[in-house]
């Protein structure tokens, strides 16, 4: 099959720091080409995904994230560029489905990365009919279960490229990480006071780059680190596996519907469990009492830590090479492509 991938504009494939979005692209082109299908990835130049790329853009869009010119030039640019050679097109920008009804005889499907608002449930419904539509959990769909999708595919990881750790910690001794944005949502403070109640030294590695997440840092984050709680700011892809790789457990205090949450699958990469509360896909992803531990409060995962080592860390290096391996990821998003273009006739 040849399959056209369109990247969003504002990170490179691989990110070389934060961007969920942008591993699960990388993931999925080197997947599918090693599953024996011709790939072309439509993204920035300074991308360096070892599958044919096309882009219009010389750097990646990170500064202008979400303004709508440079994303619909990126996609003007990989419609024109992509249209004619392949049998479908998997988007997973914003503005692309609906740039692409100018297309009307290319398969076209779309994944929606982001949790529903009433914003795009709007946009979303008025193209669902045409251009089906991927969720990445069932939790992102439940909440607007009158969007029509296509199917739900949950993400996967290539745990190879992953250092399989003791959880024996670094040069100071034990730690417990929390990874991700600096952002309420997310909890990074809610992580030190968890860490804190169970006698734990934390290890914070967050992007921290919109002023929004600055206010937040200063405001919530930064009065509460001492020695037991350090911030390291934003890690580059290396460091991230070497804090993964050493840590206890990865800390998901989130308290929002997260659609997925990548971070888990390269916890369990790593053999590390994850301590999450049952918000958003974590459900889906982290089984309660074998690769983690699934907690109602802060007090409840201050406890589940006093246990975790009660959980074995090869489970949750098998839950990555298994079901939440890229493989299977690549074998659904297969299957879902043969479904469309059968439907097309």
């Amino acid at each position: 099959m040849r399959i056209a991938l369109i990247a969003p504009p504002w990170t490179p494939i691989p990110p070389p720091l934060y961007g969920g979005i942008e591993l699960v692209v990388d993931e999925l082109a080197r997947g599918l080409v090693a599953a024996g299908h011709e790939v072309t990835l439509f993204a920035t130049g300074d991308s360096t995904c070892p599958v044919p790329t096309k882009w219009t853009l010389e750097r990646a869009e990170g500064m202008r994230i979400g303004m709508a010119v440079p994303e619909l030039r990126h996609v003007l640019h990989a419609y024109s560029e992509l249209s004619a050679d392949h049998d479908i097109v998997h988007d997973h920008t914003v503005i692309g489905p609906f740039y692409a009804e100018r297309y009307p005889k290319l398969p076209i499907v779309t994944t929606i990365h982001g949790p529903f608002n009433e914003e795009l449930v709007d946009l979303y419904m008025a193209i669902g009919a045409r251009v089906p539509i991927i969720c990445i959990s069932h939790a992102q769909h439940a909440a607007a279960p009158q969007v029509p999708v296509a199917g739900v595919i949950h993400h996967g990881i290539d745990a190879d490229k992953f250092p399989y750790g003791d959880g024996a910690g670094d040069a100071d001794g034990e730690y417990v990480l929390f990874l991700g944005r600096m952002a309420p949502d997310k909890g990074a403070h809610r992580a030190i006071e968890i860490a804190r109640k169970a006698g734990l030294r934390v290890l914070l590695a967050a992007k921290m780059r919109e002023a929004w997440e600055r206010a937040y840092y200063d405001e919530q984050v930064a009065p509460l680190l001492g020695a037991d709680a350090v911030y390291l700011g934003e890690v580059i892809h290396e460091r991230k596996l070497e804090l993964l790789a050493g840590a206890k457990a990865l800390l998901f205090p989130i308290r929002w519907s997260e659609p997925f949450g990548m971070v888990m699958l390269e916890a369990f990469a790593c053999g590390t469990p994850v301590v999450a509360f049952p918000e958003g896909a974590a459900p889906e992803v982290v089984e309660d009492g074998t690769t983690g531990f699934l907690c109602e409060d802060d007090v409840a995962m201050a406890e589940a830590l006093d246990r975790i080592g009660t959980l074995r860390r090869e489970d949750c290096r098998a839950a990555a090479e298994g079901y939440f391996a890229t493989s299977r990821m690549v074998a659904d998003h297969v299957a879902l492509y043969e479904r469309v273009l059968a439907s097309r006739g």
